[in-house]
C-alpha cells in the first residue's frame, strides 16, 4: 500500500482514538501518578511527562504496551499497569493527560 495512503488513514483515525473523557481519566490515574507525577510531570528522568502529550498518541502508546508491540527501558513494567485496563480506561487517561499543561 503507498505510504501516503497508509498515513492518510492514520491522520484521520487519530481522533477517533482519543476520544475518552479527561475527568474520569483523572479518576483513574492514582496508579500513573508514581512514575509520571500527580500532574503528569515526572519527578525522575527515567520516565516521561504525560502532561501535555497528544491524547491520540498516548491512547496508541498505551494500545500498543497492551499488544505487547513496545520493549526496553519501561516496557514490563507498562504492560503490567496496562493489562487490566479497557479500551475506554485508555481512552479516558490520554484524554486527561492530554488536557494538562505542560
Amino acid at each position: 500500500m503507498n505510504k501516503w495512503i497508509v498515513a492518510c488513514l492514520l491522520a484521520t483515525a487519530l481522533p477517533v482514538w482519543a476520544a475518552g473523557d479527561a475527568e474520569r481519566g483523572a479518576q483513574k490515574a492514582g496508579s500513573c501518578m508514581a512514575c509520571h507525577g500527580a500532574a503528569g510531570k515526572a519527578a525522575v528522568p527515567v520516565y516521561p511527562n504525560l502532561a501535555g502529550q497528544h491524547a491520540a498518541y498516548l491512547q496508541q502508546a498505551l494500545q500498543a504496551y497492551k499488544k505487547g508491540e513496545r520493549s526496553g527501558g519501561q516496557a514490563e513494567v507498562m504492560k503490567a499497569f496496562v493489562a487490566g485496563l479497557s479500551d475506554s480506561d485508555m481512552a479516558d487517561l490520554a484524554a486527561y493527560y492530554g488536557s494538562l499543561q505542560p
